[in-house]
């Protein structure tokens, strides 16, 4: 059986920086807000923390390379469920509520499809 897990820690890598920027703008772009104030600084907050956190992982991408890859992946993933939950959370509706939604589903389902762990252990090289 084919393994459709193709996301590895260098895919992985290169993603990060365009999604911790697309979290910091698009909710100024879309005009995030509406239902409550916390849509649009949520995903801010966030897009901050994403970038550096990329910036301290153990991958490709990351310049400090402090934090462990494993650690980073556990992160995303909780942000996932926390975007999933934050429209039921915080009240958020409308495209406060889809943007939550559709972002939280990417990042779970970026995850799904990465390469297990146990594949990405070795420390990048610099």
């Amino acid at each position: 059986m084919m393994d459709i897990r193709f996301v590895t820690r260098r895919i992985h890598a290169y993603l990060d920086y365009p999604v911790a920027f697309g979290l910091i703008g698009l909710p100024f772009l879309l005009g995030l807000g509406a239902s409550n104030p916390l849509a649009l600084w949520l995903s801010v907050a966030t897009g901050v923390a994403a970038f550096v956190l990329t910036v301290l992982t153990d991958h490709e991408t990351g310049i400090i390379r402090v934090v462990p890859y494993s650690l980073h992946v556990a992160v995303d993933f909780l942000v996932g469920l926390v975007f999933v939950a934050a429209p039921f959370l915080f009240g958020f509706s409308g495209l406060d509520a889809w943007f939550y939604w559709l972002s939280g589903g990417a990042v779970l389902t970026v995850i799904a499809l990465s390469r297990p762990l146990s594949e990405a252990r070795e420390p990048v090289s610099a």
